[in-house]
């Protein structure tokens, strides 16, 4: 035990657990490296990953180490409904990029990166914001679950943060950097499986030696009417509104999930994204339990920091043996995801940077293959250094959640409507933002007008976020009456009700606003773009293309 409390194991139990893992995934790598690895192969596998692997790989890079923390503090400060308003509309990120999936790939079925899609549309400017905004995104997500190893590596043993961060950085890298996307995707699914045996495991055994459901039971009388409450007006408005304003948003703007979306065999996409979101809800919504257990047995987290909360409750209430299972549990969730944001990033370096920008007509696939190996490393060593500062990570996702907020409607109408032109995409996005920062950070006193304008602008971002949502699904017709509805409802109830609710009511800001500058520059548009150019001007960089992609993974996994 350390002075905490928690389990400590020695600096040699560490270190084998360290190297078992990673030592053991980088061999598996091996099975699948290529003497002669080409750029579709690298950035997504020949896009013939098939369902088993593809449901996988998706469920294991969205449970990252901030599932973890994040959704047992829900459960800790909302109590009864806090894990299902994390666990449930994360899950539901994953499904809703499906219809809207089928169609980036029905007009790019070569692509790479949503960012070429969007360049074949409109050209540079549309690209590169989101480019940029994904670069920011995936080095924020390395920095975020290098912390978490440090973090993790420092409260279980003698080791210091800086050689668990050190460990996690140099680990993912190595075993990512001989086959890119192909390795994070074989691993991914040899992670997922054990994060779903661990956790099948280790949430039973906490509830069951904390004392069972009677403890949870018992434990109703020390929540507030609010945490005791399935339908809590406070989780909903501070934990379940602002996740499901964002799901969309990391839906449309994450390279980690187009990624796979353009790796998968079309005919599998469905399958794939609908099973993702059953496996993403379920164990993360079981991680999110565990926080709810703490709060049940008046558990108060060590120091104040909520983080502490999961290790601390499998310290107390379990062995050794299942805290180390605990430790390999989030070391996995964490790489999962890690290898995932340098695959992306690699990516994105490679196609939207130098292939459409640096490249001209000719990109050469074996410097193309140079650049993300060295993204690769230039990436990690950013994160290791970002990491070992204590840095507002907080205050850095909300400006890439809010440039996702802005270019949701930009990209998804820019694919379904012919008069949308790069002027109006990019002149919504840079007004969304700045009418977002006036707001989240009220650079503006929000009373009277003011606020009230804020109101609208959020109302109609609801009506749009609920509105894309069924058109996806249902068509347009439905789209545009569930959003009329929305919208009605949004002017009447959340006009001077939103005010109170600021992260809430500048998310939405940044999705009205988009839809509202791209809507009205859009009608003045006479131009018509003919959708079959992006086909023609999306394709593989290889010098000869590649007609059967089957042998890029191992046989089982095909």
């Amino acid at each position: 035990m350390n002075e905490n409390g928690f389990t400590q194991f020695s600096t040699a139990t560490v270190l084998l657990l360290l190297a078992a893992f990673y030592g053991g995934t980088y061999l598996l790598t091996l099975l699948i490296k290529k003497d002669k690895e080409d750029t579709s192969g690298f950035m997504v596998a020949g896009h013939h990953v098939g369902f088993g692997m593809g449901a996988a790989s998706m469920t294991a890079t969205w449970i990252w180490a901030a599932s973890f923390y994040a959704a047992a503090t829900s459960g800790y400060k909302y109590g009864v409904s806090g894990p299902i308003h994390y666990g449930f509309w994360g899950a539901l990120m994953i499904l809703f990029i499906y219809p809207f999936g089928r169609r980036f790939r029905q007009l790019a079925p070569n692509g790479h990166t949503l960012g070429e899609l969007i360049h074949a549309r409109h050209g540079s400017s549309s690209q590169l914001i989101l480019a940029v905004s994904n670069i920011m995104g995936s080095i924020i997500s390395l920095m975020v679950n290098f912390t978490a190893a440090g973090a993790l590596v420092s409260v279980l043993s003698p080791l210091s943060f800086e050689t668990g961060v050190i460990v996690a950085g140099v680990g993912v890298l190595a075993y990512t950097l001989t086959s890119g996307f192909r390795a994070s995707v074989f691993t991914d699914f040899a992670q997922l499986v054990a994060l779903m045996a661990i956790a099948i495991i280790i949430i039973p055994a906490v509830l069951f030696s904390a004392g069972g459901t009677e403890v949870m039971v018992e434990g109703l009388s020390r929540m507030t009417d609010e945490q005791a409450s399935l339908f809590s007006v406070d989780a909903i408005m501070n934990q379940g509104a602002p996740f499901f304003v964002a799901v969309l948003a990391y839906a449309i703007g994450n390279q980690t999930i187009s990624q796979r979306l353009f790796a998968v065999r079309e005919k599998h996409i469905k399958s794939t994204f609908v099973t993702a979101t059953l496996g993403y809800g379920a164990i993360v919504i079981g991680l999110g339990m565990i926080g709810l257990m703490a709060l049940s047995v008046g558990m108060t987290p060590i120091d104040g920091e909520m983080n502490n909360l999961i290790p601390q409750m499998v310290s107390t209430y379990l062995s050794p043996f299942f805290v180390a299972l605990f430790f390999v549990l989030v070391i996995g969730s964490l790489s999962s995801t890690a290898d995932s944001d340098l695959s992306a990033l690699s990516t994105i370096m490679m196609a939207d940077v130098y292939g459409k920008n640096l490249a001209g007509d000719n990109p050469n696939p074996k410097t193309m293959m140079l650049v993300g190996r060295i993204t690769m490393i230039v990436a990690t060593a950013a994160g290791l250094i970002f990491a070992s500062f204590s840095l507002d990570i907080l205050v850095m996702l909300v400006f890439v959640g809010a440039l996702w907020g802005a270019i949701v409607f930009p990209v998804i109408v820019s694919c379904y409507w012919d008069r949308v032109t790069n002027a109006a995409f990019t002149w919504s996005v840079a007004i969304a933002m700045a009418l977002f920062c006036i707001a989240r950070f009220e650079l503006l006193e929000m009373t009277g007008l003011t606020v009230l304008a804020f109101e609208v602008l959020a109302s109609v971002g609801g009506a749009v976020v609920i509105g894309l949502m069924v058109f996806g699904f249902f068509g347009r017709t439905a789209g545009l009456v569930a959003g009329s509805l929305t919208l009605l409802a949004m002017l009447v109830y959340a006009t001077g009700f939103l005010r109170d609710y600021g992260v809430l009511m500048a998310s939405l800001t940044a999705y009205g606003t988009s839809t509202i500058v791209c809507t009205a520059m859009t009608l003045f548009s006479k131009e018509k773009f003919d959708f079959d150019l992006i086909r023609q001007r999306v394709g593989s960089y290889d010098e000869v293309e590649i007609e059967d992609h089957s042998d890029y993974l191992p046989e089982g996994a095909k």
